[in-house]
C-alpha cells in the first residue's frame, strides 16, 4: 500500500521547509533509511531520510520549492501502484483551502454560487445589489506604502454633475496632499466620507451613477451582487472610450498593433512603461491571454529591435549636452527560510522585549599578556572570545538574575549555564550553544566554538546544537568594530555585544601611557533584569577580564 510523505517538521519552530535537492528521483527503488532529499529549515539544512521500502511513485515538491509542514513532499509505494486517489485528494484539499482564502480575502466572493439570473438582476432587486450604471469609488492607493487616507476636501458635492476627468476630492495619503479624478461620467449620489475623515484604502469614497437612482440600499462597504466580470467589462469599455478620445497620436499601451485591445495586469502594465516594453509585442501566459507579471520579467526583444533602438539611442546622445544618467534597478534575493527566520525571531524580540543598553570599557592588558602566555604551550590556542565567554559564564554563576527568562507569568532562573554564541554564516547568523561553559576550560570553550563554528558554515549544525540558551555573546572586534549594540536573543534576558581591542592614550597613576582597551555592552530585557543587577554583573566580568588569573583557579 502506498505511503504518503509530508514536509516534515525538523525543528521546533519550524513552520515550512524548501526542498534544496532531490537525492532520489521518480521510479528509484528506495530501502528503509535511504536519503530521499535536503530539507532548508528555518535552522539549517538537514538530510531527511525515508521510513518505508519501496519505489518512489510520485515527487509532491520540486527543488527550490518552498511549501508549509505536512505538505505532500512524496509518494512511495510498490512499483506500477494507482495513487490517483491520493493525488486527487491532495489537490482537493489544496483547491478548497484556495477557495477559502479566496473567499476569506473578498467579501464579493461569496454570492459566487448564487444563481446567475440573480447575480445579473438590474436596480430593483434585493439589498444590498448594485444597480444598472452606479459605479462605487473607493479609498484609493495613491502611493505604494499608502494603507489610509484622509479626504482633505470635496471639490463636488452630492447632485452634482460629474464627468470623466473631473477632480472629485484631495485625499491626503502618507506622503502628499494628491487630486483625485473622476474615471465615470454621471451623479454624484453619494458621498461615503465626510472631509477631514480617514479611511482605509478600498473602503467606500463615493458612489456615482444615473441622476435619482436610489442607493440608499447599497451597504458602506460597496459590496455588489453583481458579476466582477459584468464590472471589469464595463470598466474596459469606458477605458477603450476614453483612448477611443484622446487626440494624441501616441499608441495605447493596452491596443494592440492590429487594434485589439490587451489584456494585461496592472503590475505588468507598470513593468513594461518602466522597461519601454510595447505590450503588444508581448505573449500573454495568462488565463484568456492575459500578460502578467512573469511574460515581462522574461520578455526579450528581437536582435533587429534591440538593435534599432541602440542605434536610436545612440543617435540622440549624439544630439545632446552629456547629462550623467543610470538605470534604476533591483536585484530580487528570494528570501531563505533562515533569513526569514532570523526577522521574525528578532522582531518579536526587538517589539516585545523592552530593551536597555550598558557599556563598559575594559582594560585588556593583563589579558593580552595571559593569552600570549598560554598560547605559548604545545597544541593550546586561545583567543579573547574564548576569554570573554568563560569570564561572561563565571560572571552569570555570580548573577544568576541576568541568566534568566521572562514567560509572562513567572521569571524562570536558570540553574546551569548554557553559552549562545553568534556565527556569521552566508545566509545570516546562527546562534550554536555550549552547554554547561562554566565548567570548561578557556582551551575546552575554544575547541568547541572551533568545532561548531565549522559546523555552522557547512550547513551541518542540527536543532539541538542550536537549542536551550541561557546568555548570549555576540563579537565583531575582529572586523575592527569598536563597539555596538545587539538584540536579545529570546528567550535569554541578555546579550553582550564585545567590540575590538582598541590601542590608546589611558591614564594609570596619574600618568598618561598608552594602554589596550575594549569595549563591552550588555543588552538586557528590563522585565528580568534591573539596571543595577546589569551594571553589577558588568562590573564582575570586567574584574575577570582584566585579571585572567582568577578564571584558572
Amino acid at each position: 500500500m502506498a505511503e504518503v510523505i509530508n514536509m516534515p517538521r525538523l525543528s521546533d519552530t519550524m513552520e515550512e521547509g524548501v526542498v534544496a535537492k532531490w537525492l532520489k528521483q521518480k521510479g528509484d527503488k528506495i530501502e528503509e533509511g535511504d536519503i530521499l532529499a535536503e530539507i532548508e529549515t528555518d535552522k539549517a539544512t538537514m538530510e531527511f531520510e525515508s521510513f518505508y521500502e519501496g519505489t518512489l511513485l510520485h515527487i509532491g515538491i520540486e527543488e527550490g520549492e518552498t511549501a508549509p509542514v505536512d505538505t505532500l513532499l512524496a509518494i512511495i509505494g510498490e512499483e506500477g501502484e494507482d495513487i490517483s486517489e491520493l493525488l486527487n485528494g491532495d489537490k482537493g484539499a489544496e483547491k478548497d483551502q484556495k477557495k477559502e482564502k479566496k473567499e476569506d480575502k473578498s467579501d464579493a466572493d461569496d454570492d459566487q454560487d448564487e444563481p446567475e439570473d440573480e447575480a445579473e438582476s438590474d436596480g430593483d432587486s434585493d439589498d444590498g445589489e448594485i444597480p444598472e450604471g452606479v459605479e462605487i469609488i473607493t479609498m484609493p492607493r495613491l502611493s505604494d506604502t499608502m494603507e489610509e487616507g484622509t479626504v482633505a476636501s470635496w471639490l463636488k458635492k452630492e447632485g452634482d454633475k460629474v464627468e470623466e476627468g473631473d477632480i472629485l476630492a484631495e485625499i491626503e495619503t502618507d506622503k502628499a496632499t494628491m487630486e483625485f479624478e473622476s474615471f465615470y461620467d454621471g451623479t454624484l449620489l453619494k458621498i461615503g466620507l465626510e472631509e477631514g475623515e480617514t479611511a482605509k484604502v478600498d473602503s467606500l469614497l463615493a458612489i456615482i451613477g444615473p441622476e435619482g437612482t436610489d442607493v440608499s440600499k447599497i451597504s458602506l462597504d460597496g459590496k455588489s451582487k453583481k458579476k466582477s466580470s459584468d464590472k471589469t467589462d464595463k470598466k474596459e469599455e469606458k477605458s477603450d472610450k476614453k483612448e477611443e478620445g484622446n487626440s494624441s497620436p501616441k499608441k495605447s499601451s493596452d491596443s494592440s498593433k492590429d487594434g485589439g485591445r490587451i489584456f494585461a495586469s496592472p503590475l505588468a502594465k507598470k513593468m513594461a512603461e518602466d522597461k519601454g516594453v510595447d505590450l503588444s509585442d508581448v505573449k500573454g501566459s495568462g488565463g484568456n491571454g492575459r500578460i502578467v507579471k512573469k511574460d515581462i520579467e522574461d520578455y526579450k526583444p528581437s536582435e533587429k529591435a534591440a538593435e534599432s533602438k541602440e542605434v536610436k539611442e545612440d543617435n540622440a546622445a549624439a544630439l545632446q549636452t552629456y547629462v550623467p544618467a543610470g538605470e534604476e534597478s533591483f536585484e530580487e534575493i528570494k528570501n531563505s527560510q533562515m533569513r526569514k527566520t532570523i526577522a521574525k525571531r528578532l522582531g518579536e524580540s526587538k517589539f516585545n522585549a523592552p530593551h536597555y543598553y550598558l557599556t563598559i570599557e575594559v582594560d585588556m592588558a593583563n589579558a593580552m599578556a595571559s593569552r600570549k602566555q598560554i598560547n605559548e604551550m604545545p597544541d593550546v590556542k586561545v583567543s579573547f572570545n574564548d576569554m570573554v565567554i568563560k569570564a561572561s559564564a563565571m560572571a552569570l554563576r555570580k548573577h544568576p538574575r541576568v541568566n534568566s527568562q521572562w514567560t509572562g507569568e513567572s521569571t524562570k532562573i536558570a540553574k546551569h549555564i548554557h553559552m549562545g554564541v553568534a556565527v556569521a554564516v552566508e545566509e545570516g547568523l546562527v546562534v550554536p550553544v555550549l552547554k554547561f561553559a562554566d565548567q570548561m576550560s578557556m582551551t575546552q570553550i575554544g575547541n568547541n566554538v572551533k568545532d561548531v563554528a565549522g559546523k555552522a558554515r557547512n550547513k551541518k549544525l542540527q536543532p539541538k546544537d542550536m537549542e536551550g540558551s541561557t546568555f548570549t555573546v555576540s563579537n565583531l572586534g575582529m572586523f575592527g568594530i569598536v563597539e555596538f549594540t545587539s538584540i536579545i536573543n529570546q528567550p535569554n534576558s541578555a546579550i553582550l555585544s564585545v567590540g575590538t581591542i582598541v590601542e590608546k592614550p589611558v591614564v594609570k597613576d596619574g600618568q598618561i601611557v598608552v594602554g589596550n582597551t575594549m569595549k563591552l555592552t550588555l543588552a538586557c530585557d528590563h522585565r528580568t533584569v534591573d539596571g543595577a543587577t546589569g551594571a553589577a554583573f558588568l562590573k564582575t566580568l570586567k574584574t575577570y577580564l582584566e585579571n585572567p588569573v582568577t578564571m584558572l583557579a
